[in-house]
């Protein structure tokens, strides 16, 4: 197929040219693949929309739940799917117990503490097991392999964690879990792809390795380090078991994961706190939008924290799929 263009006469005569242009044709489609059909279209479809469903409507109908009232709650008979009588007593109720303000507290300062001493520890060690003349790197990550598959058990950790005086602290949740193997092998992985021009370059010019670490070797990983410190922080924003290990007695020491799993498992109130009593009959708020509210406390969070995460995410994902 083509087009006929109309150009204006650069010779000072009037009138004016026509050119032919022919018209790029797509591009072939490859011989393995075979054109779309009606049926695989409307498959892809309703697989996409099973996958938002399934993501989705859980969420929503947390969502809903904690915004419902008792009467609401009670006519669904119990998990409210459509808005009905919607209140927002279940949040003021959850934030007006200071158990719930001072877990919040204390989750977001374990995330942060945790999360900086885990990509500390695990970029130090990445980037000296990456350097294949540093002194006893095969030992080493040998050693790191075999932790994988071979450990010694949550009894002896609690011995160790005790024994060291750690029950009852705030570094018994965080440190005993501080160091994730996987993530130190992809690091790793990451570093040792570090062009190696680059770094004799930076070493001629008198940079250590500590220099070449800060200046080069980060910047070019920084996806895979957003990745793996994304990866520590959901760690340590989800975790509770920890607590109930090590402090399952002090409360004001509780992250807001372990009051969420209170709520949960036993139905009532901090004892002490403001909602001691909501799950009696004269309680204000239902017991379920309470718990639902709690849930949607701890999602907040990560909801906020992931799209400034995605791009690094995603190209992360990419950068380890590609080798060659």
């Amino acid at each position: 197929m083509t087009d006929v263009l109309t150009i204006p006469r650069k010779d000072g005569n009037a009138g004016v040219t026509k050119v032919a242009v022919r018209r790029r044709k797509r591009p072939a489609r490859p011989a393995w693949e075979e054109p779309p059909t009606t049926v695989g279209q409307a498959a892809k479809g309703l697989t996409f929309a099973g996958v938002l469903a399934v993501v989705f409507v859980p969420l929503w109908i947390v969502v809903v739940t904690s915004l419902s009232t008792q009467a609401a709650i009670n006519r669904a008979g119990g998990l409210v799917i459509w808005p009905d009588g919607l209140t927002l007593e279940a949040y003021s109720q959850m934030l007006a117990d200071t158990t719930v303000r001072s877990a919040l507290l204390v989750s977001l300062g374990i995330t942060v503490a945790g999360t900086a001493v885990s990509m500390a520890v695990s970029v130090l060690c990445a980037y000296g097991l990456s350097r294949s003349r540093s002194f006893g790197h095969r030992f080493l990550l040998t050693l790191l392999v075999v932790t994988m598959f071979v450990s010694g058990g949550l009894i002896p950790t609690f011995l160790v964690v005790t024994g060291l005086g750690g029950y009852g602290q705030w570094w018994a949740l965080i440190l005993p879990g501080a160091v994730s193997v996987f993530n130190i092998l992809v690091l790793r992985s990451f570093y040792a792809s570090t062009s190696a021009d680059l770094i004799e370059a930076a070493r001629i010019d008198g940079a250590g390795d500590w220099r070449i670490l800060w200046s080069i070797v980060l910047p070019t990983s920084r996806a895979v380090t957003a990745v793996v410190a994304l990866f520590y922080g959901v760690g340590y924003w989800n975790s509770f078991f920890n607590v109930m290990l090590y402090m399952p007695t002090d409360s004001e020491k509780w992250p807001l994961q372990y009051v969420l799993f209170t709520y949960v498992s036993r139905g009532n109130g901090m004892p002490g706190s403001v909602n001691a009593g909501f799950g009696t009959l004269e309680a204000q708020t239902a017991p379920l939008a309470l718990q639902m509210a709690v849930v949607v406390l701890t999602l907040v969070p990560l909801l906020i924290v992931y799209p400034f995460m995605q791009k690094h995410f995603r190209t992360g994902v990419l950068t380890g799929a590609i080798k060659g």
